[in-house]
Parts: structure tokens; C-alpha cells; sequence
């Protein structure tokens, strides 16, 4: 199974970080959200990605076209002009990277990249800047298992996000950030048929609002509950929330060796 990965967004509200790289690429020990959030997938069995880049995406490029330098320990011999490679490190992984826009909506993004997915039997879609410790497989044997379009992940983190009314898993509506505490909320994780892609309309296609308002109508949005942890970066304060979880040694979506 493919996983996407939307990396092309301004991140305007972590300017901090973000005004000299994409949001993705922010790094939680020492190595970016980007890589945590692919690890978590890996732990999964899910090796194959596509991310959508757009702002900055040339830094996602480089991280990937010199993976080994970034995770290796190398030695420069400058008077023979040679490098050395020790310990050389390397993930099972098939990372396509395409520029999406720098412009482009999440719902843009993802038709942008329609033609890498669109003959998947299902496939992963997820954002660049979070992190939890949920049970991808799961999500994707309950998605098979309800032969629905869309599965979402409906977590409760704080009421600044979309909230969700379910009936029996059925998402009965979408409403992106409404007032109020309590609800769950969409936590990013989903799994998709590729018949979802008939809502995407342009780049000016926001996800959140129009395609997933529009399945959760036809009765095609399915939710996973996760109680578990869940976790976004947007903001300096969570990324210092997410670097003393990792600095502890217990970071919740750590579930790897």
C-alpha cells in the first residue's frame, strides 16, 4: 500500500522554523517530523511514498537524494579528496517526491498526485506535521472491512480543530473548526479508495471542506476512533512538547527500534 504525505504548505503559524524550511522537515531529535511520520508508517509495512511538495520542497529533495550523508558517519580524507562512508544506513523505502505548487490546497495536492494512486485498491493519506501512536493497521483493515470510500481518524485533542458527528462509525457530518469542546476531531490519518478523487475539482480544492463534507453526505466517510496519543506541530510549543517526549526516550509514536 502507498502512503501520501501533504509537504507543501506555508506553516505559517511555526514562522519560527518555517521561514527557512518547510514545516516538514522540522526536525524533533535531531531529525525531521517528515522522517518520524514515514517511520511510523514503516513500522507498519507501509514502505511506499508520495509526498506532495510545494514550499521549499527543494530541502525535501536533498534530504532524500543525500539520505546516507544525513544518517551516516563519514569521513572527508581532503588530501585524496575521498569520502568515506561507515555504518552506511538505509530504510526500505520508495519515496517519490512531486512538486504539487506552492500555492496548491491539501485537496490540490492530493489530485495532483492522482495518476501515482488512482489504480490502488486503497491507499494512506496523511499530513506532514504530526505525529501518533495509532494502529495504521488497524485503519486499514477496518477501512476494507466497511467497503466505504474514505476512513478517517477521529481522535479528541483540543477543540481548535474540525469535530465530527458519528452514528454507529458513520460520519454523519464534517464541520472544519466549530465552536465549542468535546467533539472528536479529524486526526489526519486516513485511508482512501481512489473513487474519493472525483471531489477534488481544482488546486484551489481544500480536503476538509468540500470532498470530505461532501462524502460524510453520501454516507462514504467512515470513522476510526483512536484514544490514543495524537499530537500535530503547529505551533513552536508543540514542537517543544515533541522534543522533550522524544528527549525522555518515551515518545508515544516511537514504536520502532
Amino acid at each position: 500500500m502507498k502512503a501520501v504525505i501533504l509537504a507543501g504548505g506555508l506553516g505559517t503559524r511555526l514562522s519560527e522554523e518555517t521561514s527557512v524550511r518547510p514545516k516538514p522537515m522540522v526536525e524533533i531529535g535531531g531529525k525531521p517530523i517528515l522522517w518520524h511520520i514515514m517511520k511510523m508508517y514503516s513500522h507498519h509495512g507501509i514502505n511506499d511514498f508520495i509526498i506532495c511538495c510545494g514550499y521549499k520542497g527543494y530541502f525535501i529533495k536533498e534530504y532524500f537524494a543525500n539520505y546516507f550523508l544525513h544518517m551516516s558517519d563519514i569521513t572527508f580524507d581532503m588530501q585524496k579528496n575521498e569520502m568515506h562512508v561507515h555504518q552506511r544506513r538505509a530504510e526500505p523505502w520508495k519515496v517519490t517526491l512531486v512538486d504539487t505548487g506552492d500555492n496548491s490546497m491539501t485537496g490540490g495536492r492530493l489530485g495532483r498526485v492522482a495518476d501515482y494512486v488512482r489504480n490502488e485498491e486503497a491507499f494512506c493519506l496523511t499530513y506532514g506535521d504530526g505525529v501518533s501512536d495509532i494502529d495504521i493497521t488497524a485503519t486499514i483493515d477496518f477501512h476494507k472491512s466497511h467497503g466505504k470510500a474514505a476512513t478517517l481518524t477521529a481522535t479528541y485533542p483540543a477543540a481548535r480543530f474540525g469535530a465530527l458527528e458519528i452514528d454507529n462509525k458513520h460520519v454523519k457530518s464534517f464541520q472544519e473548526k466549530p465552536k465549542g469542546d468535546g467533539a472528536m476531531i479529524n486526526g489526519g490519518f486516513f485511508v482512501l479508495s481512489p473513487q474519493v478523487l472525483q471531489y477534488i475539482k481544482s488546486d484551489a480544492t481544500i480536503w476538509e471542506q468540500e470532498p470530505l463534507m461532501q462524502l460524510a453526505q453520501s454516507g462514504e466517510l467512515m470513522a476510526y476512533e483512536h484514544q490514543g496519543f495524537w499530537q500535530p506541530m503547529d505551533t513552536l510549543r508543540d514542537k517543544h512538547l515533541l522534543e522533550e517526549l522524544w528527549a525522555t526516550g518515551n515518545a508515544p509514536w516511537k514504536k520502532w527500534d
